[in-house]
Order: C-alpha cells, then structure tokens, then sequence
C-alpha cells in the first residue's frame, strides 16, 4: 500500500483532515490533494464570524503554510477535478492533466442551495459558502446597512449577531415556524430568538416570502402576511446539496449523498466519501447527512484508516457548536429528544441543558457559556445513563463525577 497514490478531491476540512491522517499514520505513498478553490485548505465556521468580524487578523486555515510541503502532499488547488474513472482509476482535471490512483476519497463537500426568486434580482444578493463569499460580505456589513436574512437557522442567526457587531441592521426571515429547528429544542431556539430581538434584530418567523422586487433602489420582500421588508442587500442560507457531481459519473450509489457505510466505503471499494458529501443509512432506511465541522474531521479519519486496513476508532455522540451573541453553544447527541431540563438558567449563562428519551436517558445535551462540561454531557450520553432529574438538574453536583459513577 505505500507504494501506492491516494488521491484526494475536495480540499475542505474532510480532505485535509484526511490527508494529514494518512501520513500521521505512517502511509509513505504518493498523496495527491485537489481541490476547487484556489485556496489552500481552510475551515468554514470562522466565515461567519472571525472572518467577518476581524478581516485582518482571522485564521481559518486548517494546517499551517509549509504542512503539505513538509509532509509531501501535493496539492493541486483551483484545478476541478471534471472526471472520475473508477475501472480506469483515473481522475481527469481541468487543466488537462489525469491522475491515476489505487484510492480515492470523495470529500467534494456541498453546494448552496440556491433560492431563484433572490437570485433574479442580481447584485445586492449574497450566500455564504466560501471564503471568497465571506470577504465579499465585509464589505456588505457596514454600519447604517439594512441586511435582510433569509433563514434562520444556525448560519442565517451567525450572520444576524456578526451583522449587528458590525453595525449594520437585521432582518431575519423563516419560513419554518421557528429558529434553528432542525437542530436545536424549542427552549433553547425561542430563547436565543430573544436575545437577538433585545440587539435590535426583527424577526419573521413561520412566513414565507411570496415576492422579492426592487422599488427605488431598495429590495423588497414581501411575505405572506403581507409583511414588506426593505433592505440595502440580502443575504440568503437556506441549507445545501451534497456534491455528487463525480460520484454519478462512477455510477455509485446516491440518496441525499454519496452513500457510504460505516467505513466510509462507498459502493465500489476502492472509492471512499466523507465530509457535507457523504451519507449513511439510518437504522429506518433513511440516508442521513450530518454537516458539521466534526463529523468532517471524524468521517476522515474513519476512511484513511480503512485505506490503510487499520481497525476503526470509537465514535462519540454527534458534536457541532455555534458562536452568537457572545454566547457559545455546544450541541451533542439527540436534539430531538422528547423532554429537556436545564442545569442553571438560560437567562443567566452558564448553563447546560439535557434531552432524555421516553425512558429518562440521557441522549443530549447542550452547553451554554460551560464548554467544560462538554467531556462530561458526551460521556453520560455515551452511557445512556439514568439520573434522577434532581440530581441532574442540581448545579452544586459535580457533573465529571456524575458521568464517572453513571452506569
């Protein structure tokens, strides 16, 4: 296996990951990176604050300047891959130039979602995908600038709390009857919805927009209450589509992603998927994607090791985190669990809340201002543990110990 080449299409945080993970496990083969952009890889939570808020000092790199020539990787950056062979296995680039490999790792990422009642209107639009996008929004967040959002979810509320650092005016727009709710319990989304409204943001919930026009210079969206919102420029995150441009070419198997299982192998053996891109079948059939910056990391991980024939690690519950209104939210485990109990107060961070299925188990968990207690909330959720409510509930108990002496 050393004397062969792996190649890797997607430069993101699930490319680079993967390609640092095969040299720190000893692979001494030829390791090829290839990605879209022209930027050496780069993370994407930053985009939405550091990179909006401190332009000049932001770091979003993943590794630092001279890794990949350190740790003889190669890349090839703003030179898409257009073709994927897998009986050949060969890749076809743009600049005409073809790679041959033993294995590959599709880590392709995903693609905005794209809104065509927004986009028609032209300039004055924006999305955040890319670092290219974040630097072009700087200069869109200026103070006195009305910024209407559309989508409320985890990045739609990101650029709400940014904008208003920055001294710009907000307006959020949701066609679902509340924030972030695909990944977050109503307690938590119905409070961090107050925090914004007390920093000025207004927020239309539960409304679609049903018209977007320019009237004077200004854009205007009209929603189905007949609400009109005006606003200097829009900025729109309404969720993504997973890459799969090359995975059809290769005829592997698709359903809202690449499908891969538990390896991260997809249908053909040699050919692997991880990151925004990559699915796995939920035990009721359906494919699931999770796009976080640590199921990236971890699917990476999971994939060199199988390239290389090496056992599996241990997986922990789902992790994601989100940065807004000075406040730092970590989530892990089951958001959609039936009943949730805080541990202190949301209104009075720190705080941590726990989900308990139908049984009483702990199966999430979620901090607030008290990233400490993460280690801990992840272990008891490992364990499934049952805990008195009291007990769970009572801040005066030492949660490590808690999760040491759970069962």
């Amino acid at each position: 296996m050393n004397a062969s080449t792996i190649a890797i299409v997607g430069a993101g945080q699930a490319g680079a990951t993967a390609a640092a993970e095969l040299r720190r496990q000893g692979y001494t083969g030829r390791v090829v990176l290839i990605g879209d952009e022209p930027h050496a890889p780069y993370e994407r939570p930053p985009l939405s604050k550091d990179v909006l808020l401190q332009p000049d000092t932001a770091r979003c790199a993943i590794h630092a300047d001279d890794f990949y020539q350190q740790q003889s990787i190669e890349l090839r950056l703003g030179v898409p891959v257009v073709a994927l062979d897998p009986h050949a296995r060969t890749l076809a680039l743009r600049d005409g130039t073809t790679i041959v490999f033993d294995k590959v790792l599709l880590a392709t990422g995903a693609r905005v979602r794209r809104l065509p009642m927004l986009d028609a209107l032209g300039d004055g639009v924006h999305t955040l995908r890319t670092l290219d996008d974040a630097r072009r929004l700087h200069a869109v967040l200026k103070p006195g600038r009305r910024v209407l959002l559309v989508g409320a979810g985890v990045i739609g509320l990101e650029l709400a709390s940014s904008a208003v650092d920055l001294g710009a005016e907000a307006t959020v727009i949701e066609q679902a009857p509340r924030a972030m709710m695909r990944c977050s319990p109503p307690m938590l989304s119905e409070h961090l919805c107050d925090v914004h409204r007390a920093r000025g943001v207004s927020l239309h919930l539960g409304v679609p927009i049903v018209s977007a026009t320019r009237e004077g210079g200004e854009i205007v969206l009209t929603l189905q209450d007949g609400t009109r919102c005006t606003g200097d420029a829009v900025i729109y995150g309404i969720g993504v589509e997973p890459e799969t441009t090359l995975a059809r070419m290769a005829a592997l198997d698709i359903d809202n992603g690449i499908v891969v299982d538990a390896q991260c192998r997809t249908s053909h053996p040699d050919i692997y998927a991880a990151g925004d891109a990559a699915c796995r079948r939920a035990a009721n059939g359906h494919a699931v994607r999770e796009e976080t910056w640590e199921n990236a990391n971890r699917q990476a991980v999971t994939a060199t090791r199988a390239m290389l024939d090496l056992a599996p690690e241990s997986a922990d519950a789902p992790w994601f985190w989100t940065d807004q209104c000075g406040l730092n939210i970590q989530f892990a485990g089951d958001m959609a669990a039936p009943e949730w109990l805080a541990r202190g107060s949301l209104a009075a961070p720190p705080c941590v809340l726990f989900g308990l299925d139908g049984e009483g188990a702990v199966v999430g968990a979620i901090t607030v201002n008290q990233g400490r207690d993460m280690r801990s909330a992840k272990a008891l959720i490992g364990k499934r543990a049952r805990i008195a409510r009291e007990v769970l509930v009572d801040s005066t108990r030492n949660l490590r110990d808690l999760a040491r002496e759970a069962a």
